[in-house]
């Protein structure tokens, strides 16, 4: 798909949706801090925003398992970000699984209005299912770059994300002492000991 074929025109300008998703540990927000860098050498007006439940390390900033950390703006609700973006370049959103289904909505509006729009999210939860609106932003997305991490039983890429401590509810918080990234063999093994 030709991106620049596929998107709307406003003001000369193209706009698009870049969605980056993977496991935990992944280095989904890595990649997204890589992109926004990338976008300020370029003199673009950026902004970031993030879901005010993510707290992990920051209550303002995104900011990767290895420490790398970018200026945040927290919001509650997906359309907080649309009035936030008037006059950007480019609108930058990490942990999208955690925001409400009109975030897919909201990343579409932008695109039409020539922004290009950088999503970065899970796209299982810990069960190995899909996770809130990032499979709808994958639908309408104009990339999809998907991240792997090392399984820490085999050292085969991994895709999942496994849940080391008891709670079924979907949305826990959490770090290397919560959750571990496998590969779909070691995955389907700890699942079946449950």
């Amino acid at each position: 798909m030709n991106i620049i074929e596929n998107s709307f025109y406003e003001n000369g300008r193209c706009g698009c949706i870049e969605v980056i998703c993977g496991s935990m540990f992944s280095g989904k927000t890595e990649e997204l801090i890589r992109r926004v860098k990338r976008a300020k050498i370029a003199h673009q007006k950026i902004e970031i925003f993030k879901p005010t439940i993510d707290v992990r390390y920051s209550e303002r900033d995104v900011v990767s398992h290895n420490k790398l950390a970018l200026k945040a703006v927290p919001v509650e609700n997906s359309y907080s970000i649309l009035l936030m973006s008037q006059g950007l370049d480019v609108v930058a959103i990490d942990e999208a699984q955690f925001f409400d289904d009109g975030i897919v909505d909201v990343c579409n509006k932008l695109a039409n209005q020539g922004i290009r729009v950088i999503v970065a999210g899970l796209d299982m939860d810990f069960l190995g299912n899909p996770f809130g609106p990032m499979p709808q932003l994958m639908a309408v997305a104009d990339s999809i770059y998907k991240t792997r991490a090392i399984c820490v039983h085999c050292g085969r890429l991994a895709n999942y994300s496994y849940r080391t401590v008891k709670g079924e509810q979907q949305v826990m918080l959490g770090e290397m002492q919560e959750y571990e990234p496998l590969c779909r063999i070691c995955y389907q093994e700890m699942m079946a000991k449950k």
